[in-house]
């Protein structure tokens, strides 16, 4: 038997159980991952708590957790070339994470990446969702060297990830966020202001001479405010706005990322030009504490759960 986080019905984090399965292994195009890290994305614990989500994504119930993860290739099935038993991996595994081991079809449609040496497990599985998103939310409004840039919800997540991508581009960023965020916002090279009313204002006073692209990647207030600027909607883009945001801007998500997005940012991490802050880790019995303080919504960085096989 192996271990996985199961819930078999939608709500709060308490639905999560840690359960004994039967331990699976790979067929002949597949791989096996020894899991040691899997990072938390907001999209985990919506997809656990909200049935409509879920059934976007194809999700039935029993379902396994979490989506990225990192480890160790402990089987390879007859056909695989790509990948041998010791390889370091990354990659997603979209409702099964947070298990003792995830079967793998290679290639199939959710890429498996080898781990650079000198990236540790928790690094890496901290990548996929936060890595790709962040990717397509600049790349779909063509962020480039010169630019000024407002990310909204720059302290989360995604944002950690967009400020530092846009700066390798050469942009100025400025990023909302509490006023507690400010310095974690400083160290990722943003010029921090606070959200919510008078937002507006406050940005002209930072940027005089305006701003020239923007993506939000929380809720839809803060559309209203960057179409407010005077900024173009085909330089705009949401994240978390549905199908159809308001004023035409782009909605966008992973799947629109760049090719090669999740390399750049690992040579980025490797050469000391980016950074993967990790707010907490938690081990495998302890995965409701880790999404009830990443639902909080006032995390700094990653919420990584921990592996340890028995």
């Amino acid at each position: 038997m192996s271990r996985a986080i199961m819930y078999t019905s939608f709500g709060e984090p308490d639905v999560l159980e840690l359960q004994d399965i039967p331990e699976p292994h790979a067929g002949a195009d597949e791989v096996r991952v020894r899991v040691a890290a899997a990072g938390l994305n907001p999209m985990d614990w919506m997809v656990a708590s909200m049935p409509d989500v879920a059934a976007m994504f194809n999700i039935t119930l029993p379902s396994g957790f979490g989506t990225d993860f990192a480890g160790i290739i402990d089987e390879v099935g007859l056909n695989v070339k790509d990948f041998h038993i010791g390889d370091r991996v990354f990659g997603g595994a979209l409702g099964r994470a947070v298990a003792d081991y995830i079967v793998l079809k290679v290639p199939s449609i959710e890429p498996l990446h080898h781990t650079p040496s000198g990236i540790t497990d928790v690094i890496a599985s901290a990548l996929p969702i936060a890595g790709l998103t962040a990717d397509a939310a600049l790349s779909v409004i063509g962020v480039t060297s010169g630019d000024t840039v407002l990310i909204g919800g720059a302290a989360g997540g995604v944002g950690t990830f967009a400020v530092q991508l846009a700066k390798l581009t050469g942009a100025t960023v400025i990023g909302t966020g509490s006023e507690d965020s400010f310095d974690y916002l400083h160290k990722l090279g943003a010029i921090p202001v606070t959200y919510g009313k008078g937002l507006a204002d406050r940005v002209r006073k930072l940027a005089p001479n305006g701003v020239d692209a923007a993506t939000v990647l929380v809720g839809t207030e803060t559309i209203a405010v960057v179409l407010a600027l005077g900024i173009s909607p085909a330089r705009i883009s949401a994240i978390a706005a549905g199908p159809n945001p308001p004023g035409g801007v782009h909605p966008t998500g992973g799947a629109q990322a760049s090719p090669g997005a999740l390399d750049r940012i690992t040579n980025a991490i490797s050469s000391g030009k980016f950074i993967v802050p990790i707010a907490a880790t938690f081990p495998i019995e302890r995965t409701r504490e880790a999404v009830t303080l990443q639902r909080g919504g006032h995390v700094h960085g990653k919420v990584v759960i921990l592996n340890e096989i028995h």
